[in-house]
């Protein structure tokens, strides 16, 4: 009699067990819908994107050299803009290397 609950008792403990994951996952497209949706309600702007401009142009009067080492978020085949989503000073520092050498790092 023990050996017939025993598988039993796991099949159920595996069919709950999925069910939860679904449900979790349900949960997780449903928070990713939101935060897509309440990003999307706001506009796209380089932060003061005369800022940006104005330190490039205040580097290269004072001739400064440009970061050289590319940040770790920096993957081939980018562009500065795929940076402004991890961080503005990233971005910045690739709009400066970019207009001092004319290529990516």
């Amino acid at each position: 009699m023990r050996a017939i609950f025993l598988p039993l008792f796991v099949a159920c403990g595996l069919f709950s067990g999925s069910i939860a994951l679904a449900d979790d996952e349900d949960d997780m497209a449903e928070m990713q819908k939101r935060l897509n949706a309440e990003v999307m309600q706001k506009p796209f702007t380089v932060e003061d994107a005369a800022k940006v401009d104005a330190y490039v142009q205040d580097a290269m009067k004072k001739n400064l050299k440009p970061k050289q080492t590319a940040p770790k978020t920096w993957r081939p085949g980018y562009t500065c803009n795929d940076l402004w989503r991890y961080s503005y000073y990233d971005y910045r520092d690739c709009v400066y290397y970019h207009r001092y050498y004319g290529r990516y790092w």
